[in-house]
């Protein structure tokens, strides 16, 4: 979804293993890859806070995290994609 004054918003859902500390995910480019193979690079620039704010007791808890990113290369990320550092 597109972000109010520029970027994106992207909704994850972390699917295994130990989810990152939030801090380390600010700044950080990231490879998103669609399920027929398209893929998106991106820069994270921030997080929304309209559903609360970011922590890592709630992103471990929920496995959930709202993203402000800024593509770079490819996009738009759709839905079921990917995500990798």
């Amino acid at each position: 979804m597109d972000a109010p004054h520029s970027g994106r918003i992207l909704r994850l859902r972390l699917q295994s293993g130990e989810a990152p500390s939030v801090k380390s995910l600010k700044g950080k480019e990231m490879r998103a890859t669609g399920p027929e193979g398209a893929t998106c690079r991106f820069r994270v620039l921030g997080f929304p806070v309209f559903g609360g704010k970011p922590s890592n007791q709630r992103f471990t808890r929920t496995g959930r995290i709202d993203l402000h990113v800024e593509e770079l290369e490819g996009g738009p990320v759709g839905l079921q994609w990917e995500v990798v550092p």
